[in-house]
């Protein structure tokens, strides 16, 4: 159980978010919506607020599909797009980026199916994920998405996360610090 948690206010919603360590010397507060319907509500209505306009919503799978469909719901678009993690079987030509992300050991790819790289293409794409931290995943999803043929027309997120945090070139509602490895 942790012993350190952090108070968080976003988008007219309040949650206590466990600080836990991540390496020997970073911990993060853990920021899952994922099965919070009314965060991930709250927030894709203040963040329709700031978008630009766009033809699709694009978010890497998993933690920001969630946000990313209720965006596009509210922004009444008939379909939003996810970049897997692994290739599927199903996939005859995935189009293919390498990412490397805070969470997780290591590199890892993100990936489009033919019949989402033709929906991007030639279109204006917003990407959308639930925290930009080192950026790393946003850049991935953001090479696949122009590697497609696709205008980034925004990128945003819930929270910004460390070095994320006071970036002009994202739209967040709120930040979230870092903290020391205990």
């Amino acid at each position: 159980m942790p012993d350190r948690f952090y108070n968080l206010e976003v988008a007219g919603c309040s949650r206590k978010l466990s600080v836990m360590n991540i390496s020997d010397h970073m911990a993060i507060a853990s920021f899952v919506i994922l099965g919070d319907m009314e965060l991930v509500s709250s927030a894709a209505k203040e963040l329709v607020k700031k978008l630009p306009p766009a033809d699709l919503i694009m978010t890497a799978e998993a933690k920001g599909i969630p946000l990313a469909q209720e965006i596009a719901r509210l922004l009444h678009m008939k379909y939003f797009v996810v970049a897997r993690k692994s290739v599927k079987g199903y996939m005859q030509h995935p189009l293919i980026v390498e990412d490397h992300s805070i969470t997780t050991n290591g590199k890892q790819i993100l990936c489009l199916m033919d019949q989402d790289i033709e929906r991007v293409r030639n279109h204006r794409v917003i990407l959308v994920d639930d925290v930009i931290s080192t950026g790393g995943s946003m850049e991935a999803l953001s090479k696949l998405a122009e590697k497609a043929g696709a205008q980034v027309a925004a990128r945003a997120a819930v929270l910004a996360e460390g070095d994320a945090i006071g970036r002009k070139d994202i739209i967040v509602l709120g930040n979230l610090p870092l903290f020391p490895a205990e």
